[in-house]
């Protein structure tokens, strides 16, 4: 048995429909969706853009090797100073994908 029995009818005009169309295509929500967030009061906020996908992956492979570099850096009791530069950089290169994607 379905949890909500209650069919709501709304009647819009060109604008009204727009916006909701509007509102939907940037949230990535249904439209009953949408209109029950609403009504629940709470914020709707745009879905995140595809290509934060891509900076997500990204950022693991990074964050992969930051922890490949700390594991070795503790089994040896002590960071060289290659591995260091290599961490200086990733964690520029971090900064440098999140700024792009800002």
């Amino acid at each position: 048995m379905r949890s909500r029995n209650h069919i709501v009818v709304v009647h819009l005009n060109e604008s009204e429909l727009a916006h909701l169309n509007h509102l939907v295509q940037t949230t990535g929500l249904k439209r009953e969706s949408l209109l029950r967030t609403l009504i629940s009061e709470t914020s709707v906020k745009p879905k995140p853009p595809d290509s934060y996908k891509d900076l997500v992956r990204e950022l693991s492979a990074i964050g992969n090797n930051i922890n490949q570099i700390t594991r070795l850096a503790n089994s040896a009791g002590s960071v060289s100073t290659a591995h260091a530069e290599q961490l200086s950089r990733l964690m520029r290169e971090v900064w440098t994908k999140i700024q792009e994607y800002a």
